[in-house]
């Protein structure tokens, strides 16, 4: 338990860093950064790959689809509706959304897969999940007063990216976790590795798609690597190093120790993270009612670590 909680501190410090990327580079479209933070994932698992392919080899046809769907779906997808939402509502709205994943996983976790892994009472669970989301209204509530002005349509579509965003990993990790959970023989760098592989050529192609959409409606936009390539291939690899891969590669380590129902909450380390190094490119400490949320946070996630699951359905009957 001890230890897949650090792994899932580790992943969230790193995952956190995807919040500040379209703040670094906002001239770049989100499908621009999302497929090029996905083509150095990519690139980083090729040689990875070469090292571990007694392991891959043994992954079965069906372990690669679900590895395919992992990435369109918790990679490519999600990352455009993040970095795109970001930009048209600006940072604190999209977090503000995004920041209700963990209140969201953990009741979709306890209403999907309580009966197989062990069902966490809702009378135990409620006052966790009430400690997260009150952290998450402070915390945005906080945010909210110094929001730019945004004009209405731009407004709503980002708002409707972000709801597509907390759509997507709300799936992912469930889903990841329920893989690697039934797979206990499988290595989670494996699977990590086995997921950038498949990212390469379907982030290339997205690559493709948005270069040649972007020539035909943003001739100024320098292609291929646009204004400013070096600052942005370079923050592309870190992101894609770090949060792609090591990232998800701490994640799995997480969620083969953890249950499913339990996983949920420890993302709100991501959220955590991602506030903090705001505050760091703001160069600003962040307000009283901010660090209350944070306190909040934290605190929603310890009582949920401290739950012991209910029985199996399986176990009471035998």
């Amino acid at each position: 338990m001890f230890a897949g909680v650090l792994f899932a501190l580790a992943a969230g410090l790193m995952w956190g860093l995807i919040f500040v990327g379209p703040e670094i580079v906002p001239d770049y479209p989100g499908a621009l950064q999302s497929a090029g933070r996905y083509v150095a994932f990519g690139l980083i698992a090729l040689p990875l790959a070469w090292f571990d392919r007694r392991r891959l080899r043994q992954l079965s046809k069906a372990d690669w689809a679900e590895a395919t769907r992992l990435t369109l779906i918790g990679n490519l997808l999600y990352y455009w509706c993040l970095a795109s939402a970001i930009q048209r509502t600006g940072a604190p709205v999209s977090t503000m959304i995004i920041g209700t994943l963990p209140v969201v996983i953990s009741v979709s976790a306890n209403l999907l897969y309580g009966r197989e892994e062990g069902r966490l009472a809702w009378r135990s669970l409620a006052p966790a999940l009430l400690l997260i989301a009150a952290g998450l209204v402070c915390v945005n509530a906080a945010e909210l007063r110094n929001a730019p002005s945004f004009d209405g349509w731009r407004y709503c579509t980002g708002i409707a990216l972000a709801v597509v965003a907390v759509a997507c990993w709300t799936w992912y990790p469930l889903r990841n976790a329920r893989w690697l959970r039934a797979n206990p023989d499988k290595k989670p760098a494996t699977w990590a590795t086995a997921q950038g592989i498949v990212t390469l050529p379907l982030a290339l192609i997205a690559w493709l798609l948005v270069t040649i959409m972007l020539g035909s409606q943003q001739p100024d936009f320098v292609l291929p690597f646009g204004p400013r390539p070096e600052l942005f291939l370079s923050l592309m690899l870190v992101i894609g190093l770090l949060c792609s891969w090591l990232g998800t590669r701490c994640w799995n380590e997480a969620c083969q120790r953890l249950p499913t129902v339990i996983v949920g909450p420890l993302i709100v380390f991501e959220i955590l993270a991602g506030l903090a190094y705001s505050f760091m490119l703001r160069q600003s400490w962040p307000p009283l009612l901010t660090l209350c949320g944070i306190g909040c946070l934290l605190t929603g996630v310890i009582v949920a670590m401290r739950i012991k699951p209910q029985p199996k359905i399986g176990a009471i009957n035998n």
